[in-house]
């Protein structure tokens, strides 16, 4: 979306007062997550690591005044849609992210296990 359309976008939801915005999703790859923004505020995050062609997500948070609306699963799908449009696989290391993909067996042909290589991996990437 360019910056003209999204400017007409808040325009037109501005003049249907009253309405809520609708959540928007980005990949921020400088910072390895996705946000979801609610009114342009970050109201949530799902964390990843890239290893190859498999994008390894981690954490998956949603600020306390944004819960129970539903936001971490809008953005996890939202996110996982973006890894397949990618050509790339999944890695479910995040809870959330793994109980999401037992509800959403759409996603099951880009999923792989966790193994314990991963997680190694994984410590190594975050310095734990």
């Amino acid at each position: 979306m360019t910056e003209q359309t999204e400017q007409t976008a808040h325009v037109e939801q501005a003049e249907g007062a009253g309405q809520p915005v609708a959540p928007v999703v980005r990949r921020v790859d400088a910072r390895h997550r996705y946000e979801i923004l609610v009114d342009d505020e970050r109201a949530g995050l799902t964390a990843y690591r890239d290893r190859g062609d498999r994008r390894v997500f981690f954490h998956t948070e949603v600020d306390d005044a944004y819960a129970g609306q539903g936001l971490a699963s809008i953005l996890v799908e939202q996110a996982l849609n973006d890894v397949r449009a990618t050509g790339m696989r999944i890695v479910p290391v995040c809870p959330y992210v793994a109980k999401f993909l037992k509800k959403h067996e759409e996603f099951a042909d880009i999923t792989d296990v966790v193994t314990p290589e991963v997680l190694q991996w994984l410590d190594g990437e975050l310095g734990r």
